[in-house]
């Protein structure tokens, strides 16, 4: 069964208010200040969150700061929309004390990735209202295409996105649609089993990890399955999976393979290189929104925004 899209927030418009917090690890003015003024060249006002700059130990402020600032921006009606200003670690210390009930009668753009899974899968799963998986404001001179894909989504357009990866052998073609789900990896296993847990069902799920041994992969991939998490999907993507590391005695499979190899025993479409996830390509995504994929021969890959 094909999951309905979820709610889907206004594009935004010149002249709109966005909000700028650091729900996680610290960041510094020097930091931001390339990305806010990006942010105003696309004609938008930026309001910085009241503890954004704050330091405790490697966190921005403690865990009341940081959830007040993002609490600010969601009840502030002339906010259009939250960027996180970095990931790290931090949003699961406060989650469960945002107040979500002003953002879902009047939704607003979520923005983040890695650590911001947290916000993604919560906001999914309680609230049906579609957020973006996207470069932040600390990696927005990283890659000029990735940062031109939020700007377009935000602004309200729907994307395609056509790739080849020449390290994905393990494609598994066919043709698929339904609501995208998913985000960071360990994220997603340290959300199992509780309020803000994935949902999966007739979905197609897309992942990527970062700096992870190849055995902890294989375990947060068999968790998921094991939850019953794998076996209805609609079709599966793969983003960056970068940086795995090994132990002296060698595991003896890639990232992509200990994936490819749990889920053997379903038939949905596999696709691996999609250019999201930590490494230099973050294309924005719209979670919770329809998508199209289609996996050829030749290791050609396509993930549609448009026509559903």
């Amino acid at each position: 069964m094909i999951q309905e899209e979820l709610r889907r927030p206004a594009g935004l418009k010149p002249g709109d208010k966005v909000g700028l917090v650091a729900p996680a690890r610290k960041v510094s003015r020097a930091e931001m200040q390339p990305a806010v003024s990006m942010l105003y060249g696309w004609e938008l006002e930026v309001v910085e969150g009241e503890h954004l700059y704050n330091e405790e130990h490697q966190f921005s402020g403690t865990d009341v700061q940081r959830a007040a600032d993002f609490q600010r921006m969601l009840d502030d009606p002339e906010i259009k929309a939250v960027f996180s200003a970095r990931g790290g670690y931090g949003c699961m210390r406060i989650i469960d004390r945002i107040d979500f009930r002003k953002f879902s009668e009047t939704p607003k753009w979520i923005v983040g990735y890695s650590d911001l899974t947290v916000f993604h899968s919560h906001v999914h799963r309680n609230f049906g209202v579609q957020t973006l998986h996207a470069t932040m404001p600390i990696n927005f001179a990283k890659d000029e295409a990735s940062t031109e894909s939020l700007r377009r989504t935000l602004f309200g357009e729907d994307m395609i996105y056509s790739w080849t990866d020449m390290r994905s052998a393990e494609n598994r073609t066919g043709n698929a649609e339904g609501t995208l789900t998913g985000g960071n990896l360990s994220l997603l296993y340290a959300l199992s089993n509780s309020v803000s847990d994935i949902d999966t069902a007739g979905k197609i799920l897309f992942l990527e990890d970062l700096d992870e041994y190849l055995y902890h992969v294989d375990r947060m991939m068999l968790s998921l399955d094991r939850a019953g998490k794998l076996e209805k999907l609609a079709g599966l993507v793969i983003g960056g999976m970068d940086d795995m590391k090994d132990n002296a005695i060698p595991f003896g499979k890639t990232a992509e393979q200990i994936i490819l190899d749990t889920v053997s025993k379903y038939d949905f479409p596999v696709c691996f290189g999609f250019p999201a996830g930590h490494g230099k390509e973050n294309v924005a995504l719209r979670l919770g929104g329809k998508v199209q994929m289609e996996v050829s021969d030749g290791l050609k890959a396509i993930l549609s925004f448009t026509g559903l």
